[in-house]
């Protein structure tokens, strides 16, 4: 599919790394094994390689050095913002160097009267909202690592949060990017207006993986803080009732700027992490943000309540303050690492659904997870169907991570089922290639291919990720078949 890279040898490693030397301050060049580990994965601890050599760069003048280096060398580039993502998407390529972005790092621009900001893709997801804040204007895309997590690694996964329901995922709220292809040229892609004739490039380099070149300054969309914003709980004895109230509320004309459920096991543990005042009885609580004029606020938190208590919530817990609903929400945000204080690790899936889907689907999921003999709990954007199944197990344990992937593709194969995708913000990384042979047909891959030859014919950036290979697809067993037709019925199954 690509042109082999022909780095095999410690002879060219040691060449590469002598070059790497003399043409970037010592400091920006890390290689020494034990300092390498630390860069061994991204939040998906479960995929591990340690990487060539890892470097950081504070100038573009450097990182054209290094692509260079890395061209005549046939040294992969798996380019890092803050590691939290959670689909193997930074985890280093045997061989290949981490390409780190943390020292682009400087917000380049507030502009209160365009409401947009130019940031370096080392800036992290909450400072560009502080930054804007005196301006009374915020970044809407919120993920839940966003303390940590970089505009440059949200764009290459194209995150989402807890209020995309409303104003929408990375990709419609940055405007333009500046980007390095592999061979060393500065692009620029879309404008402050947010239209730009042609193709639309700016939806295929967001959410790319890093694979068709480097993002080096992004323009995003800020909007005005809303006048007030109010969040509404509704506690469940049901998690099928309150999965059918976000159908009924949307229905209803109601646009929330977030729409969320935690089942049982995900409420206990976040009792226990941070005591918000959630029932531990409520078998799922229903968390819906509405944000606007106040009275309008006010009418909506009505009818809302109104709908919840129709569909059979017991309890209905309604902010007071600023301060109560950023608490409420801090639970929300809570969930991954509360999960971690009950079970000795956990594995987050992330898949898309159908809102119509949201009660059968959560029902399979338990079904599965007893027929697994595993935990799973259940945190999600309610709204848009972005589901994140918490499958909690014991690594320890010989044989049951093993237990833990099957589940994993088991739950991302009904999420295809019913008419849904195998991520909404996670990304597929290495962690979903065998279930992007679920959804996509082969002639669709092969698409997928074409494009990544078109700009990275060498496939030096971040290879082996996000598009599996139609032998992958063979051996995975699962090829997407039109009318009952396999295609390319002679490539061997294993």
């Amino acid at each position: 599919m690509f042109k082999q890279r022909k780095i095999k040898n410690s002879k060219n490693h040691s060449e590469f790394l002598k070059t790497l030397l003399h043409s970037l301050p010592k400091e920006e060049v890390i290689y020494e094994p034990e300092e390498l580990s630390v860069y061994e994965c991204d939040g998906l601890t479960a995929f591990r390689v340690l990487p060539l050599a890892v470097v950081i760069p504070q100038k573009i003048e450097e990182i054209l050095v290094i692509l260079s280096a890395c061209k005549r060398f046939g040294v992969p580039i798996v380019v890092r913002g803050g590691g939290t993502g959670l689909s193997g998407g930074a985890t280093p390529v045997e061989g290949g160097i981490v390409l780190s972005l943390s020292k682009f790092n400087q917000i380049l621009e507030i502009d209160p009267i365009n409401q947009v900001a130019r940031v370096e893709p080392g800036v992290t997801n909450m400072q560009v909202s502080q930054s804007a804040a005196p301006y009374g204007l915020y970044f809407a895309p919120d993920p839940s690592s966003q303390i940590a997590c970089t505009i440059g690694g949200n764009i290459a996964e194209n995150a989402g949060g807890i209020h995309c329901l409303k104003y929408g995922l990375t990709v419609n709220n940055v405007l333009a990017i500046k980007m390095l292809t592999v061979e060393g040229e500065i692009v620029s892609i879309g404008n402050v207006g947010g239209e730009s004739p042609g193709c639309d490039l700016l939806s295929l380099i967001v959410g790319s993986e890093g694979m068709l070149g480097i993002v080096i300054e992004a323009t995003l969309r800020l909007l005005p803080k809303p006048e007030c914003a109010k969040l509404v709980v509704g506690c469940f004895d049901d998690v099928t009732e309150a999965s059918k109230t976000v159908s009924q509320i949307i229905a209803s004309g109601i646009v929330p700027a977030g729409l969320e459920i935690m089942d049982k096991l995900v409420i206990e543990a976040v009792q226990s992490y941070i005591q918000v005042g959630f029932p531990t009885s409520a078998a799922a609580v229903l968390l819906c943000e509405l944000d606007g004029m106040f009275e309008e606020v006010e009418e909506e938190c009505r009818l809302v309540e109104q709908i919840m208590i129709q569909m059979g919530a017991k309890e209905i817990i309604r902010s007071k303050n600023e301060e109560e609903r950023l608490l409420l929400w801090k639970a929300r945000k809570s969930a991954f690492p509360a999960a971690g204080r009950i079970s000795p690790d956990y594995y987050c899936m992330d898949g898309t659904i159908p809102r119509k889907s949201l009660a059968f689907v959560l029902k399979r999921i338990a079904e599965l997870a007893a027929q697994y003999n595993l935990r799973v709990g259940n945190v999600f954007h309610a709204g848009d169907g972005n589901i994140h199944p918490l499958i909690l197990y014991d690594n320890s344990i010989v044989g049951e991570m093993e237990r833990v992937e099957s589940l994993g593709e088991k739950i991302l194969e009904l999420c295809v089922e019913v008419g849904g995708s195998i991520t909404g913000e996670h990304g597929v990384g290495l962690e979903k290639l065998g279930p992007m042979c679920l959804q996509f047909s082969l002639e669709e891959i092969q698409q997928f291919h074409r494009i990544k030859r078109a700009l990275d014919p060498d496939a030096l950036l971040n290879p082996g990720k996000a598009i599996p290979t139609l032998h992958r697809c063979a051996e995975f067993g699962k090829m997407h078949v039109h009318q009952g037709q396999i295609a390319f019925a002679g490539i061997e199954r294993f």
